[in-house]
């Protein structure tokens, strides 16, 4: 026993040796590629504020046309997102939870406007919710007008921006132990309160990442809103919209635009993420 032992204890210090020989290439090769990744994906945005000074900022959100589009897409993502939140959060939680016949293609059709291209989006949209759509005459006998109208920018970004949220807190709560649900049940929580009081909080790390994937899609939208809602100023034009109407005309109040388009992106999912971090942390 005692050969072997020392015989097990040279080959790991041979083994131990050899790895402290081999050069660190590989080391270097994710270094490079994550430099690499980092510098393509953070350039444009370095680029918009560089060519954006601080007095053009302050001009873009003196511009009456650029305030209407940034209050309208944050008032339309908010009531998109509130909505996904209120219908996807359970309907994750199924999909994560229940097997059942035809659940590979229930989520497969729940995630393909992830691949869909925006302007095919809104051709949908329209062919589905427009004036001669599949619903048409039932939306308007009960009085309710999408296309055109802000209402309808509303329904082009849950649509286009539910299936992150739904990905991802499917993920989120496949990913809870059973045993903290089964526990849950055996002490005579209803299949609600579990939901509520086990499984929403342990998988919020996973609901919050997907509340940002899903916000941070509502606000770049521009195809299937476009070709749904139109563009017109304080009604359906949001700030990609109006970032497209000056690019032609006023490139530098477009690069404004855009640097305060990113500003508030960026404040809205820093926001998020830390309103989760703090509810996870008090749970």
């Amino acid at each position: 026993m005692s050969r072997a032992a020392g015989s097990a204890r040279r080959i790991s210090r041979a083994a131990g040796s050899a790895r402290g020989r081999r050069p660190s290439w590989f080391g270097a090769l994710l270094a490079l590629a994550l430099a690499v990744a980092l510098t393509f994906l953070t350039l444009p945005v370095v680029a918009i504020f560089v060519h954006s000074s601080p007095g053009e900022l302050l001009a873009a959100l003196g511009d009456p046309a650029a305030r209407d589009a940034l209050r309208l897409s944050i008032e339309t993502t908010t009531i998109a997102i509130a909505a996904i939140l209120l219908v996807g959060t359970p309907a994750a939680y199924l999909l994560a939870t229940r097997a059942f016949r035809g659940r590979a293609l229930v989520v497969t059709l729940v995630e393909l406007p992830l691949v869909l291209p925006p302007a095919v989006a809104g051709i949908g949209l329209l062919a589905a919710l427009g004036p001669n759509g599949l619903l048409g005459g039932a939306l308007q006998d009960a009085g309710i007008q999408l296309v055109l109208q802000t209402a309808g920018v509303v329904v082009a970004l849950i649509f286009v921006a539910a299936p992150f949220h739904l990905r991802a807190a499917q993920a989120a709560f496949a990913a809870v132990d059973r045993r903290w649900l089964e526990a849950s049940r055996t002490l005579g929580a209803g299949e609600a309160r579990t939901f509520a009081r086990v499984a929403v909080p342990a998988a919020l790390p996973g609901l919050g990442a997907g509340l940002a994937l899903a916000w941070g899609r509502a606000l770049g939208e521009f195809g299937a809103t476009l070709m749904f809602a139109g563009s017109f100023r304080g009604i359906t034009q949001t700030a990609p919209l109006a970032i497209y109407a000056d690019f032609a005309t006023d490139f530098d109040g477009a690069l404004a635009l855009s640097a305060v388009l990113v500003a508030v992106s960026g404040a809205l999912l820093l926001s998020t993420k830390l309103l989760t971090h703090d509810a996870l942390a008090r749970a």
